[in-house]
């Protein structure tokens, strides 16, 4: 009960804010409702629900949330307009639920942008207007879904060009006073206007903007070189191919030392595209870094041949406090001996020799072999 009270209190409150004023005429078969020049902001929710022909012409309309709940409550409707409104945008899903419409004019508002699944569900349309809009961007895709549409109007926009991704028949199509750059962007539109023998209404209007040696001309007739969009679309791959190439070599560069033929391949292909900000700056420190890496394992390879060479070499020249310790030595190696009798200094000697061979330290210096070691000099 509380539910239905609430409902009820809605419904009131919504005829008080949108009373019905709509001249509605009812046959046996057709309600019309004129809802023109009355300045409403938004669709009345208390329209006829069975309305088969409904003019909303002339008013503020923005097709909010709002406008687009009530018309999917509208489900016997054929014709709807929509034109002098204030649309700007027209949102997926906008005429949703409205499968017997025919006829749909928005014409003379403020779209810009027609989003892709628009006019889903308009299975039975066959008559769309969009004249004197700002679109300027819209592709065949949006018009896919209108399997019975036969006139298109979108004369008097900001298009371009107008890409035919898929194609769809048309029996009647009207372009002019668009500003049509007819270049390689257009090639695909003039095809399908020749493929599918479509009528183009004000042929003579429909001309070139740009570029200049084809202004004036008809779209249908303006030479387009396919040669040059052949090129353009092999020079546009090779620039996506060359771009992943040259960021495989960039990245291969910073990791490694590349050589200079490498170095120098690199610089050809970079020559043919833009510098990233600051990509020389973090080449630089990277093969500083290389570098530096570098140098630190060659010195760590070849410290331990420096360090042989360093201890091997431990040559001195005697001192004269050796000489001393050496004579101190010698005579106490001497006493330690005890003396026999019958043995002569020379005897002594050869056995100091036997038991003490002793081999002086190789100080570097060359022996000269003429001079005989074990000679004593005599005492004087």
């Amino acid at each position: 009960l509380n539910m239905k009270l609430s409902w009820l209190m809605l419904y009131a409150e919504i005829l008080f804010l949108n009373p019905v004023t709509a001249d509605c005429k009812v046959t046996s078969k057709i309600v019309t409702c004129d809802e023109s020049g009355k300045k409403l902001h938004t669709i009345p929710i208390s329209l006829y629900q069975n309305v088969t022909k409904l003019s909303l012409n002339n008013n503020k309309i923005t097709l909010n949330d709002t406008d687009r709940k009530v018309l999917q409550r509208l489900t016997n409707l054929t014709e709807l307009y929509l034109n002098e409104n204030i649309i700007t945008v027209l949102y997926n899903n906008s005429f949703y639920n409205l499968a017997k419409l025919t006829i749909l004019d928005i014409s003379n508002n403020c779209i810009t942008t027609v989003h892709h699944a628009a006019f889903v569900g308009l299975s039975q349309l066959s008559k769309l207007n969009l004249f004197h809009n700002y679109i300027t961007q819209l592709d065949s895709d949006v018009f896919t879904s209108l399997k019975s549409l036969t006139v298109l109007n979108l004369q008097d926009n900001l298009l371009k060009t107008f890409h035919i991704k898929s194609p769809f028949k048309l029996i009647t199509i009207v372009l002019a006073g668009n500003p049509w750059n007819c270049s390689c962007d257009l090639l695909d539109l003039q095809k399908w206007l020749t493929t599918f023998n479509v009528t183009m209404e004000n042929e003579n209007s429909t001309v070139c903007t740009f570029p200049k040696t084809e202004k004036s001309i008809s779209i249908r007739t303006a030479v387009i070189r396919t040669t040059d969009c052949g090129l353009k679309k092999k020079s546009s791959v090779t620039t996506v191919t060359s771009t992943s190439a040259n960021k495989l070599k960039s990245f291969a560069s910073q990791t490694l030392l590349a050589s200079s033929s490498n170095v120098t391949g690199n610089n050809r292909t970079q020559a043919e595209l833009p510098l990233l900000g600051k990509s020389w700056t973090f080449l630089g420190g990277v093969l500083g870094f290389v570098l530096g890496t570098t140098l630190l394992i060659f010195t760590a390879i070849k410290c331990p041949t420096w360090y042989r060479y360093l201890i091997s070499y431990r040559h001195r020249r005697l001192e004269e406090n050796d000489s001393e310790m050496f004579e101190q030595e010698f005579s106490a190696d001497m006493n330690s001996f005890p003396n026999a009798s019958g043995t002569n200094d020379e005897h002594s000697i050869v056995i100091f020799e036997k038991t003490h061979a002793f081999v002086p330290e190789d100080d570097g210096f060359i022996e000269d072999k003429y001079i005989d070691t074990h000679e004593i000099p005599e005492e004087s």
